[in-house]
């Protein structure tokens, strides 16, 4: 679920924006907006095919770079125009060929390949800092045009990978923690991301951008950030693979931020396999991040632990009450079981989260306090020639330009979070104990050790709601992601199917630094599904609600 479970007014959306008809279509429910672009089989590649192609001389980082280009161009600035890329990197070209001579060699120098990554374009959530011509915004016009003075640390490590940073992908403004009325995938820099799927359904939030250009096939790898939501609902509205790793295995460093304390990025992409990739380049440790001094002595393989017959003897707990009000994902949800069982996994059905309803106030205060302080000192670290120095200078330059900056909704959430009175406020640190005490301890630390499980599944949530500007979003519930979330554990969604042309997800969840079990688990229910299914840019689905 997304950060709307605890939001106070999240409200009931009504009706859908409005979708401008094209010259020449009409505005049937089941017409589509096709991309004025042939196929290719680039677009079905995994990062280990596109790989191969490479080492065998049929395909370089340059045409890989170019052919990412002109399906932003037909897909993302025309024909569907999902809006999903903020911006691209001018430089992706210029690092395609450098990567292309390396892998090449001279006479004098053998040629050398990186890694799994070498010349493969990623698009980066526009909340992740890099020093080079693209901005750094988290969506927001006050920092439009400024460039951050340092990479983050992940993108560091994706370019010693020899990943080509090909652009930043929109998000909902300051990763949605602005307003509860926000809607998912709004921006005051980039606009309004739609669903490639059907495009007048909401691309969720707040790592939208990045959710949609991986159905679409924008890049063959994106990342996103989460908080509560952020990774998981997007990639299960827009029918991708998302994993949010548990909190420490990535740097958080030169991430915009909410939360030290559940902040994390990671993949979203079309297959489990390309998430392991890009997560094996991503995770590491980071002396800026106090978070990452836990991770294990001996850093895990994470395409190593993608097993065939992983699933084999797994004991699952099947969470029912993350079942949404949807009669059609039930149905999905039950077909997945059914494709559990036949690999083998050993379903322990039902199982309850304990004490998940304790946690959805503390939470919402340790967000609103860890805000404040969290802008303020990633601003001074890596933005510094920026016009605002803290929250309270972004409140008040949103007011002072509210008609470019509020058109649709206002800043409620900024304004409780510079309210708060510190870190060392008796509010905020007992919130934060309540919060590790009934999602860890006495939450899914003490469900799996009762029921012996590996994992537990449930579907990721409803599917996509309208877009609604005026109201804001309205998610159709289930779900277990916030637990998850809360406690700082993996998570991992899936595809699991399609109702009426919108995509839903199957989860995953696991225990602290089990991401690579999480995986290999998520990774063989995907290789005997199958479910994933490309988008149609419907304009609409025909259905109400």
């Amino acid at each position: 679920m997304n950060r709307r479970a605890w939001m106070a007014g999240a409200g009931a959306a009504v009706g859908a924006a409005a979708l401008p008809a094209e010259a020449g279509t009409s505005a049937k429910a089941t017409a589509s907006v096709k991309p004025a672009l042939k196929d290719s089989k680039l677009d079905t590649m995994d990062v280990t095919a596109l790989q191969a192609e490479m080492a065998g001389g049929r395909l370089t980082s340059q045409a890989l770079v170019r052919h990412c280009l002109q399906r932003i161009q037909a897909i993302d600035q025309r024909g569907p125009r999902l809006n999903a890329v903020i911006q691209l990197n001018p430089e992706a070209l210029a690092q395609a060929q450098a990567l292309d001579a390396e892998r090449r060699g001279t006479r004098s120098t053998p040629g050398r390949v990186r890694g799994p990554l070498h010349g493969i374009p990623v698009l980066l959530k526009d909340n992740i800092a890099t020093a080079d011509a693209m901005a750094t915004t988290a969506g927001s016009l006050v920092l439009a045009g400024l460039r951050a003075q340092a990479d983050a640390p992940i993108v560091a490590r994706l370019r010693e990978a020899g990943a080509v940073i090909l652009g930043k992908t929109n998000l909902s403004e300051w990763a949605n923690m602005r307003s509860t009325r926000s809607s998912g995938g709004w921006s005051s820099r980039g606009g309004q991301t739609r669903n490639p799927h059907v495009l007048n359904r909401s691309p969720s939030g707040s790592s939208s951008g990045s959710g949609a250009a991986a159905a679409a096939g924008l890049a063959p790898l994106t990342i996103g950030t989460e908080t509560d939501g952020s990774i998981c609902s997007p990639a299960n509205v827009n029918g991708v693979v998302g994993f949010k790793p548990t909190v420490g295995l990535v740097s958080r460093s030169g991430i915009i931020p909410i939360s030290a304390s559940q902040d994390t990025a990671g993949p979203m992409v079309r297959h489990v396999r390309d998430a392991a990739l890009l997560l094996q380049a991503l995770a590491g440790p980071d002396a800026r991040d106090a978070a990452t001094a836990a991770q294990p002595a001996t850093p895990p393989d994470f395409i190593a632990a993608l097993k065939p017959g992983a699933l084999q003897g797994a004991r699952i707990g099947v969470v029912r009450h993350a079942v949404p009000t949807q009669p059609q994902v039930a149905a999905l949800f039950e077909e997945a079981l059914t494709v559990l069982r036949a690999q083998g996994a050993v379903l322990v059905d039902p199982v309850e989260i304990p004490n998940r309803d304790k946690i959805r106030s503390p939470e919402f205060a340790v967000l609103l306090h860890e805000l404040k302080p969290g802008l303020a000192d990633y601003l001074k670290a890596y933005q510094p020639d920026a016009p605002v120095k803290t929250l309270a200078d972004i409140i008040a330059w949103n007011k002072a330009n509210a008609p470019r900056a509020m058109p649709h909704f206002a800043q409620e959430l900024f304004d409780l979070s510079e309210a708060t009175a510190g870190l060392e406020a008796t509010v905020y640190t007992e919130a934060l104990a309540t919060c590790r005490r009934f999602s860890r301890a006495e939450g899914l630390d003490a469900l799996f050790a009762q029921h012996q499980l590996d994992a537990v599944v449930g579907p990721t949530g409803a599917v996509a709601w309208p877009i609604d500007q005026l109201l804001g979003d309205r998610s159709g519930g289930g779900g277990f992601g916030s637990v998850f979330a809360v406690a700082g554990y993996p998570h991992l969604t899936v595809p699991m199917g399609v109702v009426a042309g919108l995509p839903t997800g199957l989860s995953f969840g696991g225990l602290a630094w089990q991401d690579a079990r999480v995986l290999a688990l998520g990774h063989a229910y995907e290789q005997a599904s199958r479910r994933r299914v490309a988008p149609g840019y419907l304009r609409e689905t025909g259905i109400a609600g």
